[in-house]
């Protein structure tokens, strides 16, 4: 996968209103990787409701649940559906709206200075082998393009909005990501 000018190049492109400029000298600064889950209707997978939601076109007739939500301005950078197609809302450089009141080693605001990749699932259902092979590959090309990220600093939304937040749950397995992570560094290293 390749970035340019905040961009994924293989990502479709779904531009969300909801997004705004990281304060002053945060640009450069990205330096942490928020993984979330969303799915809607909770639990229900597909029908392209995800993104009209952070597009703000979410039709309320469709699900009671989405009359709840409607109204609530969020966004994220990056959407990892079940099948592993990966689709950006907001450029990298700028600040989507995907952590709330949040916190991260004693830094608050996370939204200034991270980048938010929701995967579509729920808490309790295991996510796909298409989902970790993207986010492995969407995470080693952060990581590349932003130096100040690193693998400590990739962590999910229950850790910086603790109390508030469970994702990605249970069903996530951390050690899938960083051990996928860890063999494509090896593998780099051999090329």
């Amino acid at each position: 996968m390749t970035i340019k000018n905040g961009r994924l190049v293989e990502a479709s492109w779904c531009p969300s209103p909801n997004f705004g400029p990281r304060p002053a000298g945060e640009a450069g600064d990205v330096s942490l990787l928020v993984v979330h889950n969303i799915s809607l209707p909770p639990g229900q997978f597909g029908g392209g409701y995800i993104q009209d939601f952070f597009r703000n076109q979410l039709d309320t007739q469709v699900h009671p649940y989405f009359t709840e939500i409607a109204q609530l301005q969020v966004s994220s950078h990056l959407l990892i559906e079940r099948s592993g197609q990966v689709i950006q809302f907001v450029n990298f450089n700028d600040r989507a709206w995907h952590a709330g009141q949040s916190s991260y080693q004693g830094r608050d605001n996370c939204n200034d200075y991270s980048v938010g990749i929701e995967l579509e699932g729920t808490d309790h259902v295991p996510y796909t082998d298409a989902q970790y092979q993207a986010l492995t590959r969407v995470c080693a090309e952060l990581l590349a393009c932003y130096p100040a990220l690193s693998p400590y600093r990739i962590t999910g939304h229950e850790h910086i909005a603790p109390g508030r937040k469970t994702d990605p749950g249970p069903a996530f397995n951390w050690q899938t990501l960083f051990g996928g992570l860890a063999q494509g560094q090896r593998q780099g290293g051999q090329q």
